[in-house]
Parts: structure tokens; C-alpha cells; sequence
């Protein structure tokens, strides 16, 4: 069964229009219809009862006063006068209209007065030719009203609904898959249209971000998840080489164990560029930074292993962060494995400040400033890849981005590297 196809919004609008615009001629025309009858019968009323009453106080005071008939106006005195026409014989009292009286329309007021019977009657069929005139005109009028209400419906609904109309059809043209949409309002649009477009901006801009995340975990995830399975299987093929020694075996062994670490780091920074902050930011739990970075430290101290290079964690305040533990233990430690990596001796210094600050200053060989600008343009544009400094600074750079982090990077080259790490939601107590 083939579907209607819906009516559009202008439609419906002009039909409930012009439904109301008939609706209220016919309740006007009515109404007036029935003003009309009501003053013309009191006019009716008026009129005979002044003549009547006349006639009878003048019969009072001069016996055998006689009533003069017009062509318009006849008096019958008594109910058995024999020029009473026969309509109006079975009338009651009162005042009685639309009677046919050989071939003429009347009206008659009957009035009982001293046990005599008056009637008295006037012709208004002139009066009911004009008056069907008018009612007809009123109905032309009416007719030519709604005709004119029609047109300006139709006129002015398309106009107060073409911004509506713009607005559906930039909508309709947005592509699915496209991340740069903007839907742009005409100048003047009303503040519904307003709130429609901000509302689906709001959603373009929404999506955006997470078709761009889903994009970076996908591209990220099959570029930097290579390295460390390559170390893994090489490691694995190492340590299972017929007659490898213990010693050999171990030092494989401990490679993998290293490599799942930094896989296990890396998995956790994926998923979370992955999902969306503000879902992240209410399964986020108080983390006691001070006590964290302890062990953070330790984790990674194996990672100085023959070069001469110690790592010094200063005195830290109490201080509190909310996010999720992993996050944070995954953004330290790959900047703690990063100053590492780039440094071969002296002292890594790490320091947590008051007001949630972490800093991280290594001796190392530094970055220029062009390699800093790189991390940024690619965390700007999240794009794949990594430079000299490693997988770790661009991750965290999209990490910090992600969650409302802070990260500053300062560096001269042969002079090391100094990361500033400042979090958001922080509760510090001195």
C-alpha cells in the first residue's frame, strides 16, 4: 500500500487558516442575522403598539372615530371582523412577522383591549426585498472577505515560513558524513528558528567530535600498536630459540613484560581519546595524586637501566584530581618514559605543585622548537604519526585536550625538556 505523501507545514497552516477565517464569517453572519431579527421585530413592536394604543385611546375619547387605512398599514377591530383575512385569525396575541397574505408578506401586532380583539397589520414586503438584498450583499462581502483572507494566508504564511523552509532545506543538503557543516540562519529569523539551528549545530558539532575520535583511535590505534607487538614477537621468537640460555630467555621475557605495559598504557589513551569527555568526566573518581606519583615513579625506574640517570620526585602536597585512575597513571607515566627516553644522565626532576601542577624537567637533548611546534599541529589537526620525541608527548597532548588539561611544553635543544602538566578539577589541600 503506497503511503500519502505528508502535507507540508504551509499546507496545514493555510488550511487551519482559512478553516478559522470560515469559521468566524459564518459565526459573524449569524450572529448579525440574529442582532437583525431581534431589533427588527422590537422596531416592529414599537412602531404598531405607538399606532394601536393611539387608535384606541383616540376611540375612547371620540366615539366613532374611524382608522384610515394606508396601502401599508390595516386595522381590524374585533375577531370576527369579516375583512380579517383568514391568517390572521388564529393568531394569539403579540406581535407575529413573516405572514403571506395574498401573495404579500406582513407583520401583525394582536392586542386583546376591553374584551376587544385589534389586529393590526402592515405590509413589508418592500422592506423584505431590500432586506434579502442586503443579506445577500452581506454574503458577497463575506464571500469577498474570506477570498481576501485566503490570499493573505497564502502570501503570508510563505513568507513568515520561508526562513523555515531555508532553514529544512540547508539541513536536508548536510551530508552524513560531513564534519565541517554549519547551519547559518537568515538575518531577522525568528527565535525558534534560532533555537533549532543552535540545537542542530550543536549536534553537527557533536558528531563531528566523534566521528574525529573514532578517525584518531583508528588511525592511531593500527599505527602506534605495531611497535610494541613487533618487540613482543621478536622477543617471543628470541627467548624460544633452540638452546637460549636462562639468562637470554629472562631478559626476553622481562622485554615482553615491558611491552605489554606499554601496550596496556597505550590501549587505555585510545579508549579514552575514544570515548566521549563528558561520559569520561562522570565515571571519573577522586585520585590522590601525591600518593600516585610514588608509584608511577617506580614503574618506571627500570627504564634508567644503564645510563646514569636518577629520577627525583620532590616532596608533594596533598592534593586530590578527579579522573579515571588509569588516565592519569597513563598521561605521568608516558611523560615520565619520554624524559627518559631522551635524556642519558643527570636527574629527572618531578615536582607536583599546590594548585594541581605536575612538572617534569629532564636534562635531555631537548626538542626545537620546530619539533614542539609539530606535536602541536598534530595534536591540532589529530593526525597519525609521531616524530622524534616519541608516541607519548602527541597522545598526551590529545589526552590533555580531550579532558580540559593543561600541557606546556619548554625545551632548547642539548639543554632538555621541561612538560607542564596542570589539571582540571583539582582539590588541593596544603
Amino acid at each position: 500500500m503506497k503511503l500519502q505523501a505528508p502535507r507540508s507545514l504551509r499546507h496545514r497552516i493555510v488550511l487551519w487558516l482559512l478553516a478559522f477565517a470560515a469559521a468566524l464569517t459564518l459565526a459573524i453572519i449569524a450572529q448579525g442575522t440574529v442582532v437583525i431579527e431581534y431589533v427588527e421585530r422590537s422596531v416592529w413592536k414599537s412602531m404598531l403598539t405607538v399606532e394601536l394604543d393611539h387608535f384606541i385611546q383616540r376611540s375612547r375619547q371620540q366615539p366613532g372615530y374611524r382608522w384610515d387605512d394606508t396601502a401599508g398599514l390595516v386595522l381590524y377591530v374585533g375577531a370576527n371582523d369579516p375583512a380579517l383575512p383568514a391568517p390572521l385569525r388564529r393568531l394569539e396575541p403579540g406581535l407575529h412577522d413573516h405572514l403571506h397574505i395574498g401573495g404579500s408578506e406582513y407583520v401583525a401586532l394582536v392586542q386583546d383591549n376591553a374584551g376587544i380583539r385589534y389586529t393590526l397589520a402592515m405590509d413589508i414586503a418592500q422592506f423584505s426585498s431590500d432586506e434579502s438584498i442586503f443579506e445577500w450583499l452581506t454574503v458577497i462581502a463575506a464571500l469577498l472577505l474570506l477570498l481576501a483572507v485566503s490570499v493573505a494566508a497564502l502570501f503570508g504564511v510563505s513568507r513568515l515560513l520561508r526562513p523555515l523552509s531555508r532553514l529544512a532545506q540547508r539541513i536536508s543538503a548536510v551530508s552524513p558524513g560531513q564534519t565541517d557543516g554549519f547551519i547559518a540562519l537568515d538575518p531577522g529569523a525568528g527565535s525558534e528558528l534560532v533555537v533549532i539551528a543552535d540545537a542542530f549545530n550543536d549536534y553537527l558539532q557533536r558528531n563531528a567530535q566523534f566521528v574525529e575520535r573514532e578517525r584518531t583511535f583508528i588511525n592511531t590505534a593500527s599505527h602506534e600498536l605495531r611497535t610494541p607487538v613487533a618487540v613482543i614477537n621478536g622477543a617471543a621468537e628470541l627467548a624460544l630459540q633452540p638452546g637460549a640460555n636462562p639468562a637470554t630467555t629472562q631478559l626476553q621475557l622481562q622485554r615482553i613484560q615491558r611491552s605489554a605495559r606499554e601496550m596496556e598504557q597505550l590501549i587505555i589513551l585510545l579508549l579514552a581519546l575514544a570515548k566521549d569527555p563528558a561520559r569520561l568526566a562522570a565515571a571519573s573518581k577522586p585520585v590522590a595524586l601525591d600518593a600516585l606519583l610514588p608509584q608511577i615513579v617506580e614503574d618506571h625506574q627500570h627504564l634508567t637501566a644503564g645510563k646514569s640517570l636518577q629520577l627525583h620526585l620532590a616532596p608533594a602536597p596533598a592534593c586530590l584530581i578527579h579522573a579515571p585512575t588509569g588516565i592519569v597513571r597513563a598521561a605521568v607515566g608516558n611523560l615520565l618514559r619520554n624524559a627518559i627516553e631522551n635524556s642519558d644522565s643527570g636527574c629527572i626532576d618531578i615536582a607536583l605543585h599546590a594548585d594541581g601542577t605536575l612538572v617534569i624537567r629532564d636534562p635531555g637533548h631537548g626538542m626545537s622548537p620546530e619539533q614542539i611546534s609539530e606535536i602541536y599541529t598534530r595534536m591540532a589537526r589529530a593526525g597519525g604519526g609521531s616524530g622524534d620525541s616519541g608516541i607519548g608527548l602527541e597522545l598526551i597532548s590529545r589526552l590533555c585536550e580531550h579532558f580540559g588539561w593543561q600541557l606546556d611544553l619548554q625545551s632548547d635543544p642539548g639543554r632538555g625538556t621541561t612538560a607542564t602538566l596542570k589539571f582540571t578539577s583539582q582539590l588541593c589541600r596544603h
